[in-house]
C-alpha cells in the first residue's frame, strides 16, 4: 500500500488548538498497543466500547481467521472513551512520532477530516484496498473520503430513527402511519395531542448537546455551512427549523435535558416520553425500559414540507496509521470482513454488540430481516440500513460541535424570551454565527 499525501493542504491551515483534547494527565493510564511485535499475522487496534465496537472486532477477527488466514490475530486495546484515540493521535502528531500508535484505530466520523488536515502523516489511504465503496451509503462514506481518495472503512451505523410508542399515539388519536412523512407543524399539533392524552413528550433531547437542528436540516438535505463558513441566520429553513424547536419546547411537545444522563435515565429509561429522535445507537438505551416492549416503531424523519426526511448522528470508521508496518495484512483484514459486507462479520456484530451495519449488502441476510420484539415485530435493522442508504450528503465542518454548542445556547436563549418570530430566530442564529466565526478566526 503506498501512501499518498493529498495536496490540498496549506501549512498552519489549522492550528493544533482545534483539535479536541481532553487533559493529557487524565488519560495517563489508558492502555497502550504492543506495535514492537513482529508477528506476520498479528495486527493492534484501539478502539473503545467493551459492549459495542469490541464485539464487532472480536467477529471481524473470527471471521478472518476462520475464512482466511487461521494464524490471524487482532490484539484489540480497549480505551476507555474516543477522546483516548484522539489523544493518542494528537501526542503523536504533535511530536511528529507515530511510533506508539497501534495498526489501526477505531475513530469518530466527524472528527477524521479535521485530524487529517492536523496530522496527514498519521494515516495511510486505501487506494489499493479490494473494496466495493458502492456497497456503502454516500453519506457514510463523506467522511472519511478525501478528494476521492478513502481512508476509513465504516463500521457502525449512525443513521438516525424516529422511534413513536404506537401505544401513546393510539390513545391520543393517532397511527405511526400519521407521523411517515408529516410536516413538523403537524407533528407539534400531534405532539400537543399526545401530552395532553398521556402527560408525554413526543420528542426529547439533551439540551447540554443538542443534535436535533442538525439532523433536522440534514433531513432537508442542507447544512450548517457554505463553503466551510456558517450560515445560520441565512438559511431560511434552519430558521423555521430552529423556530419550530423553540416552540416544542414551549408547548411542552419537545422536553430539552438539562444533560445526557436527564436525557437518557430520566426521559427516554424513566418513561416521560413518546418519540426518540437520534441516531440508531439510543436502541440500547430504549431498550433497558423493559415494561415498554412492543410499544414501539421506528420510522424516517419528518420535514419541512412534508415527505420522508433521512439523516445521521454519529458513528465510526476503522483507519490504518501512519506506524503500521503491515499494511497490506491491514487492508486486506478490512476488505474482507467489514469492507466486504461480510455476514459473517457484520451478523455476529449485531447480535453480539447491537452494530448496525453501513454495508447495503449485509442489510439483506437473514439476521437482519428478523423482526424485533421491543418493536412490536419490526425488522428494524434491515430498515435501518435502507433508511442509511438515503441520507443526503451536505458539507460538513470541522466545527461541527462548536456548531452544536452556539446554537444550543441560542435554543435556549429563544425559549427564555418567549413567543420566537422569525426576526427573533434569526437574530439569534446571527449572534451564535458571529460567535463561531470568531472563534474560527482565531
Amino acid at each position: 500500500m503506498k501512501r499518498r499525501l493529498i495536496a490540498l493542504l496549506t501549512a498552519g491551515v489549522l492550528s493544533v488548538s482545534m483539535i479536541p483534547m481532553n487533559v493529557f494527565a487524565d488519560d495517563a493510564d489508558a492502555p497502550t498497543a504492543d506495535v514492537s511485535s513482529e508477528d506476520e499475522n498479528t495486527l493492534s487496534v484501539y478502539a473503545w466500547d467493551a459492549n459495542f465496537n469490541i464485539p464487532a472486532l472480536e467477529a471481524a477477527e473470527a471471521d478472518y481467521q476462520k475464512n482466511v488466514n487461521p494464524d490471524f490475530k487482532l490484539d484489540i486495546i480497549t480505551q476507555s472513551g474516543s477522546s483516548d484515540v484522539e489523544n493518542a493521535v494528537t501526542l503523536a502528531g504533535q511530536s511528529s512520532d507515530y511510533s506508539n500508535l497501534p495498526d489501526i484505530v477505531l475513530f469518530q466520523d466527524h472528527y477524521f477530516q479535521q485530524f487529517y488536515v492536523s496530522y496527514p502523516d498519521a494515516w495511510l489511504d486505501l487506494a489499493d484496498a479490494d473494496i466495493d465503496w458502492d456497497d456503502f451509503g454516500a453519506e457514510k462514506l463523506s467522511y472519511s473520503t478525501i478528494d476521492d481518495v478513502h481512508f476509513g472503512v465504516p463500521v457502525d451505523n449512525g443513521t438516525a430513527i424516529m422511534a413513536y410508542r404506537t401505544d401513546l399515539l393510539e390513545e391520543a388519536g393517532y397511527s405511526i402511519d400519521d407521523m411517515v412523512g408529516c410536516t413538523w407543524d403537524q407533528f407539534i399539533e400531534i405532539g400537543e395531542a399526545v401530552y395532553e392524552k398521556t402527560g408525554k413528550y413526543l420528542l426529547c433531547m439533551d439540551g447540554s448537546g443538542n443534535d436535533l437542528p442538525y439532523m433536522m436540516l440534514q433531513a432537508e438535505g442542507e447544512s450548517q455551512f457554505t463553503d466551510g463558513e456558517p450560515t445560520f441566520a441565512t438559511n431560511e429553513k434552519y430558521i423555521a427549523i430552529i423556530k419550530d424547536i423553540v416552540e416544542m419546547i414551549q408547548k411542552n411537545v419537545l422536553y430539552l435535558g438539562n444533560d445526557w444522563s436527564d436525557y437518557t435515565d430520566q426521559a427516554i429509561i424513566g418513561d416521560m416520553v413518546a418519540g426518540v429522535l437520534n441516531g440508531n445507537w439510543i436502541i440500547p438505551t430504549m431498550e433497558q425500559a423493559t415494561e415498554n416492549s412492543g410499544k414501539w416503531e421506528i420510522t424516517s424523519l419528518p420535514t419541512l414540507e412534508g415527505g420522508e426526511g433521512y439523516a445521521s448522528n454519529g458513528g465510526s470508521s476503522l483507519y490504518i496509521t501512519g506506524n503500521c508496518s503491515k499494511p497490506e495484512l491491514a487492508a486486506d483484514f478490512l476488505a474482507k470482513t467489514f469492507g466486504a459486507g461480510s455476514t459473517e462479520t457484520y451478523d455476529a456484530a449485531l447480535k453480539n454488540g447491537g452494530v448496525i451495519t453501513c454495508s447495503i449488502s449485509a442489510g439483506e441476510s437473514d439476521v437482519y430481516q428478523e423482526g424485533v420484539d421491543f418493536f412490536n415485530g419490526q425488522p428494524i435493522y434491515a430498515d435501518i440500513v435502507e433508511m442509511g442508504a438515503n441520507v443526503p450528503v451536505i458539507e460538513q465542518s470541522d466545527y461541527h460541535y462548536q456548531a452544536r454548542q452556539y446554537v444550543g445556547t441560542a435554543i435556549q436563549n429563544l425559549v427564555a424570551a418567549g413567543e420566537p418570530t422569525d426576526e427573533s430566530v434569526a437574530a439569534a442564529l446571527q449572534d451564535a454565527q458571529d460567535q463561531l466565526s470568531f472563534e474560527m478566526a482565531g
